[in-house]
This record gives C-alpha cells, sequence and structure tokens, in this order.
C-alpha cells in the first residue's frame, strides 16, 4: 500500500488473497485436484467443440449455442483458476489493484454472457417443440447471431457497470480478501467508502442478469411442458423431454449457485461458504457441462467417438 496524498489516507495498490487455505500440505493437494479439474474442463470442452464441428447432425442451432457455451466455459475457468494455481504453487497471492479488477471484470462478463445465452438455448427449445413448423425461419442463422450479440452486449454493459463501480472505491487498507478470486462481494467489505450505490447496482444487475432470464426460461419450458404432454406417443415424448434434460440441469446447477452467490445482499461479508460457492460456479459448472450434454445424448457421443478415433462422419 502506498500513502495517498489526501491527509493521511492510504491507497492500496494490491490484494492479497487468502485463497481456499492457508496449510501448505493442503495447498499441494488442491493444486493437484485444481490443475486436473482444469484440464478436463478444457478438454472436455474442446472436445463438445470438436464433435460439433465435424459432425454435419449437430450442424443445428441447439449445438451451435452449446458450442458457444463450451467457449463460456473455457473462458470462465480460465479467468479464475490459473491464477488460483498460481497461488497455490507459490504458497502465497499477492494480486495487483489492476489486475484484481481486470479478472472481476472478464469473469462477470463471460458468466453474464453464459446467463443471456441459457435463455436463448431455452427459446431454442420452445421454438423447436412448439413452433416446429417455423422453426427454421425464426431459428435461421442470422437470428442465432443476432441473439449472441445480444447476450454479449447486455453482460459486456453489466460487467463494464460493475467494474467502474468498484473502480471508484476507496481502499484504505485493510487489503487482505477472504477468497481465491477477486469478486463483488468480497471487495466491497474491504472498501472504506460507501457501498451503498454498489448494492443497489448488484441488486439491479442479479434483477436483469438472473431474475429475468430465469422468467424466461421457466416461461418457455412452461410451454414445452405443455406441448409435450400433447404428444400421444410415449416414444415421442421420451425424445422431446430428453432434448430438454440435459439444459434444465445445466441450468439448475448455474443458477442455484448464483443466486446463492449474490442474492444475499443484506449480507456482504466474506465466508468459507462462499469459497465452497465459489467452486461451484467457476469449477464444477464448467466441468460438468461437458458430461450432462453428452451423458444422454447419442448424437453427441458418436461424434466424440469420431474425434477420438480419428473416423470420418458417415456421408
Amino acid at each position: 500500500m502506498d500513502p495517498g496524498a489526501q491527509g493521511n489516507r492510504t491507497t492500496v495498490t494490491e490484494f492479497i488473497l487468502l485463497g481456499l487455505t492457508g496449510n501448505r500440505g493442503l495447498q499441494s493437494i488442491l493444486f493437484a485436484v485444481f490443475l486436473f479439474a482444469y484440464v478436463a474442463t478444457v478438454g472436455g470442452n474442446l472436445s463438445i467443440l470438436a464433435a460439433i464441428f465435424v459432425e454435419p447432425k449437430l450442424h443445428t442451432p441447439m449445438y451451435y449455442f452449446l458450442g458457444n457455451l463450451s467457449l463460456l466455459d473455457i473462458g470462465c475457468i480460465t479467468v479464475t483458476v490459473p491464477p488460483m494455481l498460481a497461488c497455490l504453487l507459490a504458497h502465497q497471492c499477492r494480486v495487483p489493484y489492476a489486475a484484481c479488477i481486470s479478472q472481476l471484470f472478464f469473469f462477470h462478463l463471460l458468466a453474464g454472457v453464459d446467463c443471456h445465452l441459457l435463455t436463448a438455448m431455452a427459446y431454442d427449445r420452445y421454438l423447436a417443440i412448439c413452433q416446429p413448423l417455423t422453426y427454421s425461419t425464426r431459428m435461421s442463422r442470422e437470428v442465432q447471431a443476432a441473439l449472441v450479440t445480444i447476450c454479449c452486449t447486455i453482460s459486456f454493459v453489466n460487467a463494464l457497470t460493475h467494474t467502474v463501480a468498484v473502480s471508484v472505491l476507496d481502499f484504505c487498507g485493510p487489503n487482505v480478501v477472504n477468497h481465491f478470486y477477486c469478486d463483488l462481494p468480497p471487495l466491497f467489505q474491504l472498501s472504506c467508502s460507501s457501498i451503498h450505490l454498489n448494492g443497489q447496482l448488484l441488486f439491479a444487475g442479479a434483477t436483469f442478469m438472473g431474475v429475468i432470464p430465469m422468467i424466461l426460461i421457466s416461461v418457455s419450458y412452461a410451454h414445452v411442458a405443455a406441448a409435450v404432454l400433447r404428444i400421444r406417443s410415449a416414444e415421442g415424448r421420451k425424445k422431446a423431454f430428453s432434448t430438454c434434460g440435459s439444459h434444465l440441469t445445466v441450468v439448475c446447477i448455474f443458477y442455484g449457485t448464483g443466486f446463492f452467490s449474490y442474492m444475499r445482499l443484506g449480507s456482504v461479508s466474506a465466508s468459507d461458504k462462499d469459497k465452497g460457492i465459489g467452486i461451484l460456479n467457476t469449477v464444477l459448472s464448467p466441468m460438468l457441462n461437458p458430461v450432462i450434454y453428452s451423458l444422454r445424448n447419442p448424437d453427441v457421443q458418436g461424434a466424440l467417438r469420431r474425434v477420438l478415433t480419428g473416423k470420418r462422419p458417415p456421408e
């Protein structure tokens, strides 16, 4: 920390992240565990991308969105886990102020796109099942690209707003963050200026990035469920539900952990429980997504086998 120009105020130039544990023995074990998780996540999501690219059957809107989701999962875990691995290896974690703010921005940018992309995927399932005759025109390539662009734009505005709002706060010390990456609640706890506006922005952001998308997803799947229940064939109902089951599982994991992390605005104090939720958000969810989407999907499984064995897809 450097002395500030105004009175006896001290300006924070770096943050010290406490990480998951201070026990050096456990740090070595955690390094191996999270290194494996990172490699598995990146490898799994790259495999999904390769399968979508090489398999003509997967050149559909649903898998276009899934490919983008895989890219986001790689980005989300890369923003948080490699810095954490470096800290575990060094047995200390000093993060420059600018690096901390940058990490916060990119994490909220990628996680925000994830929120709205899951909403676009629910809308895609609604059109495919409830409006099959007009599906190809209402979910054209132009519409797909427009939906992804809208997701990115909304998330960029949200992430930039939070980043600017945090960057104008005064951090006079202490500079110890009880977390393993830079995020809003633990930084609020360290600010020596008012965080009232930041709390309001966080509430508004949670509404636009969480509540509204969740409502849209719920409405989409209410229509999907009603349409599927009207299908007379049991096999037809099973097939329709199977295409939605994977997406709903990912939605529940993503939004469940996200709401728990950011909707508790009455208490911004960090705790070990918050670190556990952070692991679910940043590590477990991106790692499980490839497994969830390929577990009961024979088309994805077949494409993955061809990618791994080097076989060409059938003409």
